[in-house]
């Protein structure tokens, strides 16, 4: 019986354990100021609603499980969409949403895409499937290209390549982040005679 492998195996994974001689834990180092990430997550969570409440839930037109779907913002550059669109910056982070309701979705994508921004990742897979099973066909699919322009954060999108996914992914582009941008700055003025 499967069930009792999976205990069995459970059991040779915690056989080392031992419990904690007490449950009470002692800060290290009196008071320590908050880091960063955890500044930035405070005030993520006092800015307002959540991320995944900016999208709408609202009736949208379905895309056909094929179409190729794409977006970029005013002031993204042509070649930087190009070069979006063929796949040719480093993917450094993937969601895959097969599977999941569209509240699911909403929620981890919204969720993902904050994650993402906090930690100056820029370029993105969302695996949302094509949909040619689902009633409405490409029902997450329409709703998820819908989503992305709704979020601040996404600079561009564009159907993935085949080998990605083809029109069954997406790649998306994030802003660059304040302190990036700094250090950009900082690398090209430091090339000036």
């Amino acid at each position: 019986m499967p069930h009792d492998d999976e205990y069995s195996l459970f059991l040779q994974e915690v056989a080392d354990v031992r419990p904690l001689r007490s449950d009470r834990i002692t800060p290290q180092g009196g008071d320590s100021a908050p880091t960063e990430a955890q500044l930035a997550r405070r005030q993520a969570a006092s800015a307002g609603p959540l991320p995944q409440d900016m999208l709408s839930m609202e009736a949208i037109p379905l895309l056909d499980p094929h179409e190729i779907a794409g977006f970029k913002r005013d002031g993204v550059q042509e070649g930087v969409y190009k070069k979006l669109r063929l796949g040719k910056y480093e993917l450094q982070a993937s969601l895959d949403l097969h599977q999941k309701s569209l509240n699911e979705a909403r929620t981890a994508l919204a969720q993902f895409i904050a994650d993402c921004e906090l930690r100056d990742i820029r370029c993105l897979l969302i695996l949302h499937g094509k949909g040619e099973r689902s009633t409405p066909r490409a029902m997450l699919k329409s709703h998820v290209s819908a989503w992305l322009p709704q979020l601040p954060a996404v600079m561009a999108m564009h159907s993935a390549e085949r080998r990605h996914g083809g029109s069954g992914a997406l790649y998306v582009l994030l802003r660059k982040s304040e302190r990036k941008k700094a250090e950009n700055r900082e690398r090209h003025q430091k090339r000036l005679p």
